[in-house]
């Protein structure tokens, strides 16, 4: 059990060795956030947490990622993409623009690529400094519809109304924490970045506000129940951001930057050949197996999970092949095509 996992031991969570997940409550708590009727926290035992400071941050960062970054304003943010050259997929990242910084939120299984990938392109004349902080701070994500009186209490009405990563710093229970509206899987809630030494005041504020912890497996079934990409999985060097359905991530009127002319070119000539979808299976398989109709391949599954409302997977399935409504089959089990709140398709024309 991590550090942080005892934290919310010790603010009362019920721990289960006997469950994939440390707690105990995975069915209340999934079923509760899908239908909107609960609030809860997640605080996952690792994060990514990289900061760009100096006079050239936001320009750099921009000119290394996909969406228009240059032009927020502080209390703004985004997301954004991290590409190669040739536009595969490194990570998907939320960005937040402050007075003398950019915090980036990164996956933690990518941030030490990230900072030596991020180095190959700072040159001595760049005014940036970039630090690995994720030590530093812990991330909660928060789910749920907050009414009024929560956020009252919590003294967030300057948020409410806002886009998704706006952001601000305020005081919850005695600590200063930096807040942000959305929580990484396009749900309702907020993303709260909070120094490690004041993780475990932070929990008790929430707890006493009614909003109880989950854990990792709930993650897991909401990301793939939402259609969140993750890297190793839907996020690798095989794909780009278009198949991965990353459209909103993507700025196609901004200026040079890596990765850019492959992904115009895909847009202009409509050349995505693949997407990413949801999948509604019969039965739990192994991600990795084939996708088809009959016969014939159209795509390959890249996560499945079992959650208290069926089996839900994702896959990259061929642009031919077709797309919500298919029926196919992945191994033993049947499934039908779906689409997913979190991924787009869509090209952009005017761009």
């Amino acid at each position: 059990m991590s550090d942080l996992q005892q934290e919310i031991q010790q603010q009362g969570a019920t721990f289960s060795p006997e469950s994939p997940s440390p707690l105990g409550n995975d069915s209340e708590a999934y079923l509760s956030i899908i239908s909107g009727s609960g609030v809860w926290m997640y605080l996952p035992a690792q994060n990514g947490l990289l900061e760009l400071s100096d006079q050239d941050c936001r320009q750099f960062l921009h000119n290394q990622s996909t969406n228009q970054i240059q032009t927020l304003k502080p209390g703004a943010g985004c997301q954004t993409v991290f590409v190669t050259s040739t536009a595969r997929t490194l990570d998907l990242a939320t960005v937040y623009v402050t007075e003398n910084s950019v915090l980036t939120l990164v996956s933690p299984s990518q941030r030490e690529n990230l900072l030596l990938w991020l180095d190959r392109y700072l040159f001595p004349m760049d005014r940036v400094k970039i630090q690995d902080i994720s030590a530093e701070f812990a991330v909660f994500r928060l789910f749920g519809v907050f009414n009024e009186e929560k956020i009252k209490t919590l003294g967030l009405e300057a948020l409410q109304g806002q886009p998704e990563a706006s952001h601000g710093v305020f005081n919850l229970g005695g600590v200063e924490v930096r807040v942000a509206v959305g929580n990484g899987l396009g749900l309702p809630g907020y993303t709260l970045i909070v120094p490690q030494a004041h993780v475990a005041s932070l929990g008790e504020t929430l707890r006493d506000l009614g909003i109880q912890p989950v854990g990792e497996q709930v993650w897991e079934q909401l990301r793939i129940r939402q259609g969140c990409p993750a890297p190793e999985l839907e996020l690798t060097e095989d794909y780009n951001p278009l198949e991965a359905g990353l459209w909103g991530a993507i700025s196609f009127n901004k200026g040079c930057y890596i990765g850019q002319e492959t992904i115009a070119r895909l847009n202009t000539y409509q050349g995505v050949k693949q997407r990413l979808w949801g999948v509604k299976l019969n039965q739990g398989v192994s991600p990795g197996q084939a996708v088809k109709v009959g016969e014939q391949k159209i795509g390959v599954l890249t996560s499945c999970t079992s959650t208290p409302d069926g089996i839900w997977g994702l896959a990259y399935i061929k642009t031919k092949a077709g797309g919500a409504g298919l029926t196919v089959q992945v191994g033993e089990a049947t499934g039908e095509v779906v689409a997913v709140p979190f991924l787009t398709h869509e090209y952009v024309t005017g761009s």
